[in-house]
């Protein structure tokens, strides 16, 4: 009996070595310290698992871990894709209180994917989200950090909340690629939304053997949009979707790849570098994504348009697509006219 007590003690005291402790730092309009110590047992046991099942080469137990099952279930399918750990004892990060949560934005893990097709890299930060009593409500990977950064400090064009609000429904876009969630998909489009897809095309080589390439636009419905994106999940092993830069270059500051609509208060535009890799196919290009605010808690897309990023001109050259040829505001407004 006492050799199993020793034992015990010498599993709990393992256990705890490997514990990480979470420091969430908040404004000083915060109030609520006992939701703050909620939020942060809850992330360090979520943490602490992981660390346990990446030593252990085991899944993810879920069960004792205080998250809702949309969470629980986050978690579940980004393992079964790629595995991660978090090589900080201590991890710190802000809280952005939002109408009806909160946020923590740059949780620190090490990728270790289970694909070697799979290069997404191998440093990821995750945002966590929050429910008003501390109980933890997604898990899903952050966008990229400089992104992030730039839509954070997007000047004058919409008030912080908001902006912060369209970060995280883009991130959540994002996560629903790679984690091949249709049931998100077909959430987050408008009933009427309308997808543009570009696609180069050559022409036949004239007498003196040139040929000229051009992008020519597909439009699709939702509904046809979605068959196509359900194909793609099933014959692709993995999806690996990566949003980059937001917007170009603008000589009058702000921020370019974030607009407000002059027609629709509601309506948001956020223009984005895409680069999609999966286990078939991989292409890079523009995105933009009009979103429809009116209804707060429940914002939808309401265009969708892709774009190549270059045009191929032969003998292995290629020319970048023209800046007034990329999608804006303006002309995807005119879409849904």
């Amino acid at each position: 009996m006492k050799r199993i007590i020793l034992c015990m003690f010498a599993l709990m005291a393992m256990l705890s070595a490997n514990a990480i402790t979470v420091t969430i730092t908040v404004d000083e309009g915060f109030d609520n310290p006992a939701i703050l110590q909620k939020m942060q047992a809850n992330l360090g046991q979520v943490l602490t698992e992981i660390n346990d099942a990446y030593n252990g080469k085991r899944d993810i137990n879920t069960s004792s871990l205080q998250m809702d099952d949309h969470a629980k279930n986050m978690l579940v399918t980004l393992w079964s894709t790629v595995h991660f750990y978090c090589d900080d004892e201590e991890v710190v990060d802000r809280c952005w209180p939002l109408q009806n949560s909160y946020l923590l934005r740059q949780i620190p893990l090490i990728l270790e994917p289970q694909d070697e097709s799979f290069t997404s890299g191998t440093y990821q930060e995750a945002v966590i989200e929050f429910d008003k009593t501390g109980k933890i409500t997604d898990f899903r990977f952050a966008l990229d950090a400089q992104l992030s950064e730039s839509m954070e400090r997007c000047g004058s064009v919409v008030e912080t909340e908001r902006r912060m609000i369209i970060l995280d429904y883009i991130e959540q876009f994002r996560t629903a690629y790679c984690t091949k969630d249709i049931a998100f998909m077909e959430k987050i489009f408008s009933d009427d939304a309308v997808i543009i897809t570009g696609k180069v095309i050559r022409t036949r080589p004239n007498d003196f053997g040139k040929s000229n390439a051009k992008v020519v636009y597909n439009k699709q419905t939702k509904q046809e949009y979605l068959r196509n994106l359900k194909r793609a999940f099933l014959r692709n092993k993995y999806i690996d979707v990566k949003f980059s830069e937001i917007g170009g270059g603008s000589n009058e500051g702000g921020c370019p790849g974030i607009t407000r609509s002059q027609n629709n208060p509601n309506f948001y535009g956020v223009r984005l570098f895409q680069e999609w890799k999966s286990s078939n196919y991989s292409d890079e290009g523009y995105v933009f994504l009009l979103w429809n605010f009116t209804n707060e808690n429940e914002p939808v897309i309401e265009v969708r348009t892709w774009q190549p990023s270059y045009i191929a001109t032969g003998n292995g050259q290629k020319q970048a697509l023209p800046e007034e040829d990329i999608f804006s505001m303006s002309s995807v407004e005119d879409m849904i006219k």
